[in-house]
């Protein structure tokens, strides 16, 4: 039996993180956890810690290093802090990194990884959304793999093993259609924020569950489908398909379409991309085609959720407007969520930032990390200054 492979996680305290360490622990024999990353739930990660015994933990700061060092007394692990904390665990030696961080806060973490030549297990959407061009051009220089962990494009990975990329006619993305996928515009405009975090099919943080009631999680998929597939926006397409049970599905030109289905749980494409090209026998609920009865499909209703225009519009606006878009929703997301802001308001303001940048900005490539940091700076501030909220950070 070949040695097991070693994994370091970002963002191992959320959602994906703690789902990807179940899968490890599920199999010791195949997987060893050597660097974790954090931020400052360190009750959850001292627990991580002695589960995994990981030669090298990252925590938001020297408070919460301190907090961990007491619940953790004897163990060998190193513990590092704040962002150069999460480069040591990203540079760290390992044969697969699982980007899991939520936000912008990846991006130079995943971009050290992949200059350290280590493999990419992507769950960190924004990473591909503020500067896709430049991850590829860095996977290319540095040879090595990158994996999607999101459903949607794990689904469209596996249906695309084996197949030519020039005989894709488009990807379908599928949605749930959060939790408001049936009400009237009327009552979404009045929505709480437990009624955002009140997901219907998924258990996800809540930056991402707010992003699903909006349906920006979806418009954030298609920029990163853009680039992971490397196929223009107007051959990716998003369906709403209520059930959550086909995750995506790839169209090509002679009218085939191959999707994969499963039932929902981020552990399957967690296992996925782990594993790859293996597979894993997991101990989970197996799909019952004949209890589903029917599989529902419906075109996303753009009236009631105008997010939906605003990738397409950004993906037309050059390489820093996905940057741009994201940041905007970072901050206006936060805001709803403390409370700040009513719910449409999310919408409005990444719409608004979005034409502000390109009226004022146009069309700008990110050549380097530096192009990323001034979008999102500049967005940053756009944002804060059009809410009135100079203090609130990304969600």
């Amino acid at each position: 039996m070949s040695a097991p492979k070693e994994i370091a996680v970002l963002g191992s305290t959320g959602s994906v993180g703690e789902q990807t360490l179940a899968v490890a622990a599920q199999f010791p024999e195949r997987f060893r956890v050597v660097a974790l990353a954090a931020g400052r739930n360190i009750e959850k990660l001292a627990a991580q810690v002695n589960r995994f015994a990981p030669a090298l933990v990252s925590v938001a700061d020297a408070s919460c290093a301190e907090e961990l060092r007491a619940r953790i007394p004897g163990a060998p692990t190193r513990v590092v802090m704040g962002d150069e904390g999460l480069l040591a665990v990203a540079t760290h030696p390992a044969d697969l990194v699982v980007a899991a961080l939520v936000g912008a806060v990846g991006l130079e973490p995943t971009l050290a990884a992949i200059r350290a030549g280590r493999n990419i297990a992507l769950a960190n959407k924004e990473v591909m959304v503020m500067a896709g061009a430049l991850v590829l051009r860095e996977i290319r220089e540095h040879g090595v793999e990158l994996l999607p962990v999101d459903s949607e494009h794990s689904a469209i990975f596996q249906a695309l093993a084996g197949q030519r990329r020039q005989d894709v006619a488009r990807l379908l993305l599928t949605a749930s259609g959060g939790p408001f996928r049936t009400w009237p515009a009327e009552r979404i405009a009045h929505a709480t924020v437990a009624d955002a975090l009140k997901h219907p099919n998924w258990s996800m943080g809540p930056k991402i569950t707010v992003d699903s009631a909006t349906l920006m999680n979806k418009g954030l998929e298609v920029i990163e489908a853009r680039w992971l597939f490397d196929l223009p926006p107007e051959q990716i397409e998003i369906v709403v398909h209520p059930q959550s049970i086909v995750h995506s599905l790839v169209e090509f030109i002679d009218g085939s379409v191959l999707a994969q289905l499963g039932i929902p749980d981020m552990r399957v494409p967690i296992a996925v991309a782990l594993a790859h090209p293996e597979r894993l026998p997991l101990k989970l609920a197996r799909l019952d085609l004949p209890k589903l009865e029917t599989l529902e499909f419906e075109a996303p209703d753009p009236t009631r959720f105008p997010s939906l225009a605003l990738p397409y519009a950004a993906l037309r606006g050059g390489e820093t407007a996905p940057a741009v878009l994201n940041a905007a929703n970072e901050i206006a997301v936060a805001a709803f969520l403390e409370g700040a802001i009513p719910f449409p308001e999310i919408v409005a303001t990444n719409a608004a930032v979005l034409e502000a940048h390109l009226t004022q900005n146009g069309p700008g490539a990110v050549r380097d990390l530096a192009d990323v940091r001034a979008a999102d700076g500049w967005a940053r501030a756009t944002a804060r200054a059009r809410l009135g909220l100079a203090q609130v950070e990304s969600a």
